[in-house]
């Protein structure tokens, strides 16, 4: 694979960006559980109801002959307030890069989120882009232009 062709997910590709998804956070270090575990369904659904979105979402894969998709980035159009800093009353949100283990290594998660970061800029209305960052990726956005926030993301797991 030497010429990166990123094409925006279609809503077949839901498959594909749930398979990505659990590789993603299987290294982050999260249990994805077998093939039959309780969030896969759940997840199938909710990407192909965003992939009907394309106002308020959007995904980025590359495709291998062989193997299918092997690369996607994914992101969110978000209502937010507005601020001194940011005027708009939308945020991005990017998430979901990941990459195909025999695949990485060769540009093709920045293409992809360089393909959402066109979207996000030429077809939103959004100000600012938000991530979280792995160890892995935290340099790629760093050469993309993301710089760390002064305040860290903290998260509170509601029982449900």
């Amino acid at each position: 694979m030497t010429d990166i062709q990123v094409r925006r997910a279609k809503p077949d590709d839901a498959e594909a960006l749930v398979r990505l998804r659990g590789l993603m956070l299987a290294a982050m270090g999260t249990d994805i559980g077998g093939p039959d575990a309780p969030w896969r369904p759940i997840a199938l659904a909710w990407f192909a109801e965003r992939l009907a979105a394309p106002d308020t979402f959007a995904a980025y894969v590359v495709d291998d002959p062989a193997a299918g998709v092997v690369a996607c980035a994914a992101g969110d159009v978000l209502v937010h307030p507005p601020g001194p800093k940011d005027l708009t009353t939308y945020r991005g949100h990017l998430y979901n890069v990941s990459t195909e283990p025999d695949f990485r290594r060769r540009g093709l998660a920045r293409a992809c989120v360089g393909a959402l970061m066109d979207w996000f800029r030429d077809e939103t209305p959004i100000g600012v882009v938000e991530l979280h960052a792995t160890d892995l990726g935290i340099e790629l956005y760093r050469e993309l232009g993301f710089s760390e926030s002064r305040y860290p993301a903290l998260r509170l797991h509601l029982t449900r």
